[in-house]
C-alpha cells in the first residue's frame, strides 16, 4: 500500500505517520507540508510545498497512492469564517480535488473533530466550516472517503503538539488521561489509535463514513490484536 499523508508534523499527523512506517504492508509513505517532519526511514519520502492551496507544481509527484490520510487542521480561536473557510474548507479541499482526479479509486480519510455540523446551519461556526468540508469532501469521485472526528486525543510515544498553549494543556492533562480514558473509553482515544484507525480503514473499509471517538478506538484494538 502506498500512502499519502498531509499534515505530518501535527500532533495527530506524527501519530498516523509512526503507525504508517511501521505497519509491513505500507511500501511508501510520502507527506506533504510547509516544512519536513525531519524523521529519515526507508519507505519515507518527504514533498516540502508552500502553497497548500495549489498543486499544480507537484502533481507529477501525486499519483498511484492507495490512501491519503488528512491530518492538517489549525484551531479557529481568533479566526472569522471566511478566514477559517480559507484555511479549513478551501485548503482541505484544493488537494482532495487534485488528488480525486489523479487517484480516483483511493480512500481519502480527513481529520474533522467532536461535534461537527453535517448540516452546516449550527451556530458554531468551527463545526459549521467542518461540516461543509466534510461534505464536500463526500462528493468527491474517490474510491470512499471517511471522516475521523475524534474528541480529547492523548499523545503517546514522545509525540507532540507543535502549538505551546496546547502542548502546556496536554502536559497538565497527562496523569488524567488515564482515569479519563477508564471512565469515558468513549471520550479519549490516542495519536496511536488514530493511526491504527486509519490505515484499518485503507485496508478494509468501515461500516459507515463518519467514525466518532468509539468508533476509532475499536477500529484500533482490532488491528492491534491481529499484531
Amino acid at each position: 500500500m502506498n500512502v499519502l499523508i498531509f499534515g505530518a508534523t501535527g500532533m495527530v499527523g506524527q501519530g498516523v505517520l509512526r503507525e504508517c512506517l511501521r505497519a509491513k504492508d505500507v511500501a511508501r509513505v510520502v507527506t506533504v507540508g510547509r516544512n519536513a517532519t525531519g524523521q529519515r526511514h526507508p519507505k519515507l519520502e518527504e514533498i516540502v510545498h508552500a502553497d497548500m492551496h495549489d498543486y499544480t507544481a507537484i502533481e507529477s509527484r501525486l499519483g498511484a497512492f492507495d490512501a491519503c490520510f488528512f491530518c492538517l487542521g489549525v484551531s479557529s480561536v481568533g479566526m472569522n469564517e471566511a478566514d477559517y473557510t480559507r484555511v479549513t474548507h478551501d485548503l482541505t479541499l484544493a488537494a482532495a480535488q487534485a488528488l480525486a482526479r489523479l487517484n480516483p479509486r483511493m480512500t481519502f480519510v480527513y481529520v474533522t473533530g467532536a461535534g461537527t455540523d453535517s448540516s452546516e446551519q449550527g451556530r458554531s461556526m468551527w463545526a459549521r466550516v467542518k461540516g461543509r468540508t466534510e461534505n464536500a469532501l463526500r462528493r468527491l469521485p474517490f474510491a470512499a472517503v471517511y471522516l475521523f472526528r475524534p474528541g480529547a486525543i492523548q499523545p503517546l510515544h514522545g509525540i507532540r503538539s507543535k502549538t505551546a498553549l496546547y502542548q502546556a494543556a496536554y502536559t497538565l492533562a497527562r496523569p488524567l488521561f488515564s482515569v479519563l480514558r477508564a471512565l469515558f473509553p468513549d471520550a479519549v482515544v490516542t495519536t496511536e489509535s488514530i493511526g491504527l484507525a486509519m490505515l484499518a480503514v485503507a485496508r478494509e473499509g468501515a461500516a459507515q463514513p463518519i467514525l466518532e471517538s468509539r468508533d476509532i478506538r475499536l477500529l484500533a484494538e482490532r488491528e492491534s490484536s491481529r499484531g
